[in-house]
């Protein structure tokens, strides 16, 4: 009997520790679709692999969805290719800010590994104000 009450007692621990509107729906990886911003995942050869919800209604004028497949160079104009090119020969990561239809975003293509090996690049872009305060935590 006390078994029984304690794997209740870790049952309710669990589920009181999850927001109150997950309890019972949580899944690894479903809060990307959702996030506010803008998920674009690559692999090493540059082709597009992975499309969150965000990223498939910035690019739905390209093809949305249908862009999973495609050469993310040849998303790009002739100007940004070189940049975009430079990303996958250096693995190095890039941060820069925009406005697009008003909205200022800040973008960050960051390289990813798999087992220790560079496997591409994902690119997030987050909407931001266009004041955005900044703290010295020195």
């Amino acid at each position: 009997m006390s078994a029984k009450v304690s794997r209740k007692s870790a049952k309710t621990r669990r589920a009181a520790a999850k927001p109150a509107g997950a309890r019972g729906r949580y899944k690894p990886g479903c809060w990307i679709g959702e996030l506010g911003a803008a998920i674009t995942v690559t692999d090493a050869t540059g082709r597009i692999c992975e499309m969150n919800a965000g990223s498939i209604a910035t690019f739905a004028a390209s093809g949305g969805a249908a862009l999973i497949g495609s050469d993310v160079l040849d998303c790009h104009s002739a100007e940004s290719r070189e940049q975009v090119a430079r990303l996958y020969k250096t693995q190095k990561p890039n941060h820069y800010t925009i406005r697009k239809a008003g909205q200022r975003k800040i973008i960050h293509q960051l390289p990813w590994t798999l087992n220790g090996e560079f496997a591409g690049v994902i690119e997030l872009s987050i909407p931001i104000p266009d004041e955005l305060p900044h703290f010295d935590r020195d």
